[in-house]
């Protein structure tokens, strides 16, 4: 039988993780640890410069434009890009973290 290739091992992976179940145990260790994996992200970040200037600077220019509409659409695209972002370091921290616990 000829081994999966990488694309079909990864897509055998994730429809597994598509599962109702399968975060139960995970959702309950990150609600108890969420502070401390709160402070390495924001960490992660800030470090990253996703908090720097920049960022302030798109802030205030979302906030005084004058036009209501253009402004809720540029907010909505800007939370929505946040979220990716905190998402994806979310999950190389998380990585990270597996690596550590797999480590120790």
């Amino acid at each position: 039988m000829p081994e999966p290739e990488p694309g079909d091992q990864l897509d055998e992976v994730l429809r597994a993780l598509m599962e109702p179940e399968r975060f139960r145990a995970s959702e309950a260790w990150v609600a108890e640890h969420a502070p401390q994996l709160q402070h390495v992200l924001v960490s992660v970040l800030r470090e990253g410069g996703y908090f720097d200037q920049a960022h302030e600077s798109e802030v205030d220019r979302i906030v005084g434009n004058p036009d209501e509409d253009e402004r809720r659409r540029e907010l909505r695209v800007r939370l929505a890009d946040e979220t990716r972002l905190g998402m994806l370091v979310g999950v190389a921290v998380g990585m990270e973290l597996a690596k550590e616990l797999e480590a120790g």
